[in-house]
C-alpha cells in the first residue's frame, strides 16, 4: 500500500464490497427496522469500521459476518474511497466462481440474501441509492 493511500484510509468510517458469483451480484436484503437506514432495502456486504482496520480488511470481515464467505485481499479488483454525511467509506469489488454461492450462510443481519444481475440491481426501487451509484461507476470501467 502506497503512502497516499494509508493517509487516505486512516479516517475512514466504514467500507462495501460489490461481490460477484458469477454474473451476479450477491446482495443482502436489510431489516426492517426503522432505527437503520434503508430498512428492508437490498444493501452489499460491508459495514463500519471495527478499531484500526484497513478498508480491505473492513470490507472483507464485513463479508465473512454477513454472508459467512471468508475472502483473501487479493480477490479485490477495485477500490474507491468516497464521501459521505458519517465520514469517507470505501466501495470495493470482487469476482469469484458462481458455485461459490452454495457456501453463502446469512449471518445475524439482514432477512435474506440473493443473486441479482448487477443492472437490475443498479435500477431496483429497493436498492441502496448511492450504492447502486458506486455499482454503476464500477460496471463503466471493469475490465470485460
Amino acid at each position: 500500500m502506497t503512502q497516499a493511500k494509508d493517509d487516505i484510509s486512516s479516517g475512514f468510517s466504514g467500507a462495501k464490497l460489490a461481490l460477484f458469483l458469477g454474473r451476479d451480484l450477491l446482495v443482502i436484503q436489510r431489516d426492517d427496522k426503522p432505527d437503520i437506514p434503508y430498512p428492508g432495502y437490498w444493501d452489499l456486504p460491508g459495514g463500519g469500521r471495527e478499531g484500526t482496520e484497513s478498508p480491505e480488511a473492513c470490507a472483507l470481515r464485513e463479508t465473512q459476518e454477513e454472508v459467512g464467505l471468508v475472502l483473501q485481499p487479493d480477490v479485490l479488483v477495485w477500490s474507491r474511497a468516497y464521501q459521505r454525511p458519517r465520514g469517507q467509506v470505501w466501495f470495493f469489488a470482487a469476482h469469484m466462481p458462481a458455485a461459490l454461492a452454495g457456501q453463502v450462510r446469512l449471518g445475524n443481519e439482514g432477512q435474506r440474501w440473493g443473486l441479482m444481475a448487477p443492472e437490475a440491481y443498479c435500477e431496483h426501487p429497493l436498492a441502496v441509492p448511492h450504492f447502486a451509484e458506486r455499482l454503476r461507476e464500477y460496471l463503466m470501467v471493469r475490465p470485460g
